[in-house]
C-alpha cells in the first residue's frame, strides 16, 4: 500500500500522542514493505523533503506556533489546512497515494484532505482521538459553539472512521456516522522498551503520571494517600505538570503526610517516566475523561496495580478490563482500594498480560487491516 498521514505536527520534531502515534504504526508499516508518506509542518532542519526511519516526510507548510494562550490555535490549524490542499490535491490526482490518514484533532486538515481527494479513488479514513461535545464550554468559553459546529461538520464528513476506544466511537456515532462504521483501532506502547526502562534513583510505590488538570482528580488522589499513609510508610510521588499544580501543591502541603508527597514536574525524557512506572508498585488517575488512557496500558506493561475511575467519559475500563482496579471518583472509593492495593491486592488478570494487547506491533496490523478494507471497498 500506498499511505498518506496528514497531520500538522511531526514526530520526533514535535512529541505528543497524536503524532507519536503516526510515527510508531507509520514506521512499522514502512518496514512491512509500504509506501508511507507524512505532510505536515516543516519542523525539522534541512529540505522539504526527507526520509526519517523508512517515512518520508514531506513539508507542506512552514514551522509555526500551536498554541495561543495555553490552546491549540485555530488560525495555526486553518492555515495548515490551506497550506495542505492545493499539494494534497496534485499528489491524490495522480494516484500517488491509495489511502489518505488524517488526525481529527485539529479538525481543518481533515476538511482540506478530504476536498483533496474528491473526484479521485484514494479513500480517507480518519482517527477520532476524542469527540469533545460540551467540553466546548469549559475550553472554548463564549466561542464554544463555534468548536462544537466544527466537530459535527467534521463527523458529517464522507470518511473511513477509526476510533481509539469505544467510548470515543459511541461519542463519534452520536454526532455522526454509524456506530457500526467505526473501526476500533486503540492507542499503543513499546512493551520491549517499557520492561528496559532505567530505574531512577528515588521510586515512589504509589505514582500518579499525567497533566495536571482539574477532571484527572489529584486532589481526590492526594486526598485518599493521606488517609492510607496514616497505616503505611508509603510513598506518592505526582509526575507531570499543567494549570492545576500550584493548587495541587498548596493541597499537598496541608497534609498530615505531605513529607512524603513529591511534585516531579514534567520528565523531558519519556524513558524516565515509564522508570517510574517500573519502580511503582501502584498506579493511580481516578480521572474522569479519557479518550483512551495512555498511562493505564505503560503502567500495566510495568507491571503496576492499576486504579482507574470508573466513569462514562472515560476508556479506563476498556483498558484495563480485569487487569487492575476501577473505582467512584471519590475520596472514601479511592481510599479503601489504594488501601487494598497497598496491602498486597492485585487485580484478576496479570497486568503485563492485558498490556500486551497495545503493544505498537499490534496495533500497526489492526491499522494495516483498516486501511486495506478502505481500499478494497469493505469498509
Amino acid at each position: 500500500m500506498q499511505i498518506a498521514f496528514v497531520t500538522n505536527v511531526v514526530y520526533p520534531f514535535v512529541t505528543g500522542g497524536a503524532e507519536k502515534r503516526i510515527h510508531e504504526i507509520g514506521t512499522r508499516l514502512a518496514e512491512r514493505g509500504h509506501d508511507v508518506t507524512v505532510y505536515g509542518r516543516h519542523f525539522w532542519d534541512g529540505p522539504a523533503e526527507i526520509t526519517h526511519e523508512g517515512i518520508t516526510l514531506r513539508a507542506v507548510a512552514p514551522e509555526a506556533d500551536l498554541y495561543a494562550d495555553d490552546r491549540r490555535s485555530i488560525t495555526e490549524a486553518l492555515d495548515f489546512a490551506a497550506r495542505a490542499l492545493p499539494p494534497l490535491r496534485r499528489r491524490l490526482s495522480d494516484d500517488e497515494h491509495d489511502v489518505v490518514v488524517a488526525s481529527v484533532f485539529p479538525y481543518f486538515p481533515v476538511l482540506s484532505t478530504k476536498l483533496a481527494s474528491l473526484g479521485t479513488d484514494t479513500p480517507l479514513v480518519t482517527t477520532w482521538h476524542e469527540v469533545w461535545g460540551d467540553y466546548w464550554d469549559e475550553y472554548l468559553g463564549r466561542l464554544a459553539p463555534f468548536g462544537k459546529v466544527t466537530e459535527h461538520v467534521t463527523a458529517r464528513t464522507p470518511q473511513h472512521p477509526t476510533a481509539i476506544s469505544g467510548v470515543t466511537a459511541d461519542r463519534l456515532a452520536a454526532i455522526g456516522p454509524d456506530r457500526g462504521r467505526i473501526e476500533i483501532v486503540p492507542n499503543g506502547i513499546d512493551v520491549k522498551q517499557i520492561h528496559n526502562a532505567p530505574l531512577p534513583e528515588q521510586g515512589y510505590d504509589i505514582l500518579f503520571a499525567g497533566r495536571l488538570i482539574e477532571h484527572k482528580n489529584v486532589d481526590l488522589l492526594l486526598e485518599a494517600f493521606d488517609r492510607v499513609a496514616v497505616d503505611t510508610d508509603a510513598t506518592l510521588g505526582i509526575v507531570g505538570d499543567g494549570p492545576e499544580r500550584d493548587a495541587l501543591e498548596a493541597q499537598a502541603t496541608e497534609l498530615t503526610h505531605a513529607d512524603r508527597v513529591e511534585f516531579c514536574g514534567f520528565l523531558d525524557d519519556y524513558e524516565d517516566v515509564l522508570g517510574h512506572m517500573r519502580a511503582a508498585d501502584i498506579f493511580c488517575s481516578p480521572s474522569t475523561r479519557e479518550g483512551f488512557g495512555l498511562t493505564f496500558a505503560e503502567a500495566m506493561a510495568a507491571d503496576c496495580t492499576v486504579i482507574a475511575a470508573d466513569h462514562p467519559d472515560s476508556a479506563a475500563d476498556e483498558v484495563i478490563d480485569d487487569a487492575g482496579f476501577l473505582v467512584d471518583p471519590t475520596v472514601d472509593a479511592v481510599t479503601e482500594i489504594l488501601d487494598r492495593a497497598v496491602g498486597g491486592a492485585r487485580p484478576t488478570t496479570a497486568p503485563r498480560e492485558r498490556a500486551q494487547q497495545y503493544d505498537w506491533d499490534a496495533v500497526a496490523t489492526q491499522a494495516e487491516t483498516a486501511y486495506r478494507r478502505a481500499i478494497d471497498g469493505e469498509w
